[in-house]
C-alpha cells in the first residue's frame, strides 16, 4: 500500500476503484453535513474523481491530494484543461479554478494546508489502507484537521476473511474506535450493494455494505 503500489495501478491501468460517476452517496447526504457554504473541502486520495467537480460547482474550493502524476494528467486532459502548476512543500500544486489538485503525500501534508480545510470528502483513502496504514493516515490527517471541520466518510464493509483489500472492510465501530472522542460520527446511510459489485460475488464475498458517515470535529 506504499505511493509505488498506486503508481504503479494507474500505469497499469488497473483503476477498478475509479468511478465514472458522482459518488452517489456524496450526491444524497452532503448537505447533512453541513459544511460551511465556500469552504475549502480535502479530498484524500483523490485520483481523477468527479466528486471533486461535483464539490466545486456547489462553491466550494476543494484541494485534492493524489500520488499518481498520471492520474492528475488525466484528470485535466478528459477536461480539457491546462492548470497552473507550481511547488511548495506539499507538493505539486495543479490548479484550475476553485480546484487544487496536488500530487503529493496526504501522510506529508503540513498543518498550514490542513488548518485550511473545514471540511473532508473521504471516499477512497479510509478504505484503501490496511489497519497499521490507516492509524497513521488518522494521526497524520483527521487528527490535525480543525475543531469543527465537518466530513462524509463513505465505508465499505465485508467479512475481511473473504477478501484481501484494496478495498478493506472498514466498520463503522472501527472508524468510531480511530476517530475517538474527538470526532462526532453519526451514520447516514447504509447500503447492501452486493448484488451491484460482481467483482466482490467473484472473489467470494458474501455480504458487502457501504455506509456514508458523518463526521464533525469537536477537539484537537
Amino acid at each position: 500500500m506504499e505511493s509505488g503500489f498506486w503508481k504503479q495501478r494507474w500505469q497499469e491501468g488497473r483503476i477498478g476503484f475509479h468511478q465514472k460517476r458522482v459518488t452517489p452517496l456524496l450526491e444524497q447526504h452532503w448537505n447533512a453535513v453541513q459544511a460551511l457554504p465556500g469552504c475549502t473541502v480535502l479530498v484524500p486520495l483523490a485520483g481523477k474523481s468527479r466528486d471533486m467537480d461535483w464539490l466545486a460547482e456547489r462553491g466550494h474550493k476543494v484541494i485534492g491530494v493524489e500520488i499518481s502524476p498520471l492520474a492528475i494528467e488525466q484528470y485535466f486532459v478528459e477536461r480539457g484543461i491546462e492548470p497552473e502548476i507550481s511547488t511548495d512543500a506539499n507538493g505539486i500544486h495543479h490548479r484550475a479554478g476553485s480546484i487544487d489538485l496536488i500530487q503529493g503525500d496526504a501522510f506529508a501534508l503540513n498543518s498550514a494546508l490542513l488548518t485550511s480545510c473545514k471540511a473532508v470528502f473521504d471516499r477512497a483513502a479510509m478504505i484503501a489502507l490496511p489497519p497499521s496504514m490507516r492509524d497513521t493516515y488518522v494521526r497524520q490527517v483527521y487528527a490535525r484537521l480543525p475543531v469543527q471541520c465537518r466530513g462524509l466518510l463513505v465505508t465499505l464493509e465485508y467479512p475481511s476473511h473473504e477478501k484481501s483489500g484494496p478495498p478493506f472492510s472498514v466498520g463503522e465501530s472501527d472508524v468510531r474506535v480511530r476517530l475517538g472522542a474527538t470526532w462526532k460520527v453519526a451514520r447516514l446511510e447504509q447500503q447492501n450493494i452486493l448484488a451491484e459489485q460482481p467483482g466482490f460475488i467473484e472473489e467470494g464475498v458474501t455480504s458487502l455494505y457501504t455506509s456514508a458517515l458523518s463526521l464533525q470535529k469537536l477537539s484537537l
